[in-house]
């Protein structure tokens, strides 16, 4: 550790980036009972950390080395961090981005001089290209995470909050991707303080250091979510998991519902807008302060970065009330009958009523899919469920269900008879100019849609609700043709939303 502490100190990150405050968030303070503080890592120039350790990395290049120039592979952040370090060095760069990378990253790191290729449609292919590149061209490759010098780098995060906040820290909240900003603030902190409990925080669904740590060795996890797409990584780095699994105290999960919840925290305190992988410590935090009543000292959280397209502001918003347990799905079965809205609606009472979703099912019972904002979503759910039930009428919570909440509730009112053989698929493919061609040309025409919802986030992938009519007979040959597609999916056939509002009869 006492090579990282040098390192650290000795870092050069100040040529380009800013010391960022550490910033009072007073509402959340005042919710949680606790002091909650923000590193402000989205007012780097670039919006990130990623400048830190990018340029301490090429600062640190021989002669011969700057002369060849430098290659990386990123989506995003790191892009932008490596632009920026070569323009002010003088160096050669060339960025591989995946040719689904949304237009204001592309520009943003085209702003800054460098070459940019675009290649492939993931991350991992990307990455492979320029490794290629890199051997064929003779460039220097600057990895996004695992490289002491980045890690390094990273690692002056520590020194800003300590010379900020000497007083008394119960826990520092740090995103973790591949696992270099966590590596690095832990290593300094942990050996100034080690009283102080250093967390990371990973998505739910791209949680490849928890998995490591768990498992006691690295782990490729099959898949990974993108909404929190600059910690999207399959693969924890080598030297970042030595480093973590010694120095954390523990990785948690959030899930996306909670990023935006914090996403919205981070805008009514600040009134600035981060990215999801920006937001996640503070979901951690928050997740932490729940199960830890208990507390003594300061929670720190990391905003690591606000590189949000707009376009993503509308899906935040409509799951940041579910994320702060403030609203609940529900689906409901209720008589056709006259009064039964009336009597529906007055067992609400005066709840606030968010969502209303209903079409004529049959002339026996309707089904409404219906939101509903509460004070204290756990509390008062059981409250609402249980008097539902008591007067006769079939309940769901589908407040957890991801295809309720991307697709369903766009959709009720789509249920049709005499359907046979119908299979439900959720799909994420790149969204890219012609990728709905190429998807309906990959499953073909031999099998009948009956059923397709697209909604675009603003993100790098679309999601895609899709039914099919599949003849038991052929489920092997179609199961082959979902394998050749290459593209990440999940059987919703089951789905309890999708069974209630689009059945068929």
């Amino acid at each position: 550790m006492i090579d990282y502490i040098r390192k650290i100190l000795d870092a050069r990150v100040y040529d380009v980036a800013i010391h960022t405050p550490l910033d009072p968030m007073t509402r959340l303070s005042q919710r949680l009972g606790s002091s909650v503080l923000l590193k402000r890592e989205d007012l780097q120039p670039i919006f990130s950390f990623k400048i830190r350790g990018a340029y301490n990395r090429l600062s640190r290049l021989t002669d011969a080395e700057k002369k060849k120039g430098v290659i990386c592979a990123s989506a995003g952040n790191h892009a932008q961090g490596v632009s920026i370090s070569s323009n002010k060095l003088g160096i050669r760069a060339v960025i591989v981005m995946p040719i689904t990378t949304p237009s204001i990253k592309v520009d943003a790191v085209k702003y800054w001089g460098a070459e940019i290729i675009l290649h492939g449609d993931t991350f991992d292919e990307a990455y492979s290209y320029a490794r290629n590149l890199e051997k064929k061209e003779g460039l220097v490759f600057i990895h996004p995470y695992d490289d002491p010098d980045v890690i390094a780098g990273q690692g002056t995060i520590g020194i800003e909050i300590l010379q900020q906040y000497p007083g008394a820290i119960e826990a520092i909240f740090v995103p973790i991707g591949g696992g270099g900003l966590a590596a690095g603030v832990a290593s300094y902190i942990k050996f100034l303080r080690p009283e102080t409990k250093l967390i990371g925080v990973e998505p739910v669904d791209a949680a490849s250091m928890k998995a490591a740590i768990e498992t006691g060795e690295r782990v490729i996890l099959d898949r990974v979510g993108l909404f929190a797409d600059g910690v999207a990584v399959r693969q924890a780095g080598a030297e970042t998991f030595q480093i973590c699994k010694e120095l954390l105290d523990d990785v948690l999960v959030s899930d996306t519902d909670e990023i935006c919840a914090a996403v919205k925290d981070i805008f009514e305190d600040m009134r600035v807008i981060a990215e999801p992988a920006g937001a996640l410590s503070l979901a951690g935090l928050k997740s932490y302060a729940m199960r830890n009543p208990n507390r003594k000292g300061a929670l720190i959280a990391i905003n690591s970065g606000a590189n949000m397209n707009f376009d993503r502001l509308r899906h935040v918003a409509e799951r940041a009330e579910l994320g702060e347990s403030r609203e609940i799905l529900l689906g409901v079965t209720i008589p056709e009958k006259q009064g039964s809205y009336l009597r529906f609606i007055q067992v609400l009472g005066n709840r606030n009523i968010t969502e209303f979703n209903y079409r004529y099912s049959s002339d026996k019972q309707a089904h409404v899919f219906v939101g509903l904002k509460l004070t204290d979503a756990h509390r008062e759910k059981e409250e609402v469920i249980t008097q539902l039930k008591g007067i006769g009428y079939e309940v769901i919570d589908i407040s957890a269900d991801e295809t309720a909440k991307l697709h369903i509730r766009y959709m009720v009112g789509g249920r049709t008879s005499d359907l046979q053989d119908e299979i439900i698929l959720r799909f994420e493919f790149p969204e890219r100019p012609g990728a709905l061609l190429k998807f309906l040309e990959g499953v073909g025409s031999e099998w009948n849609i009956t059923l397709f919802h697209y909604r675009n986030h603003g993100a790098d992938y679309g999601r895609v609700l899709v039914g099919l009519q599949v003849p038991s007979s052929d489920t092997n040959r179609f199961n082959q043709r979902l394998a050749s597609l290459g593209y990440p999916y999940e059987v919703e056939t089951d789905n309890p939303a999708y069974r209630m509002f689009l059945h068929g009869f």
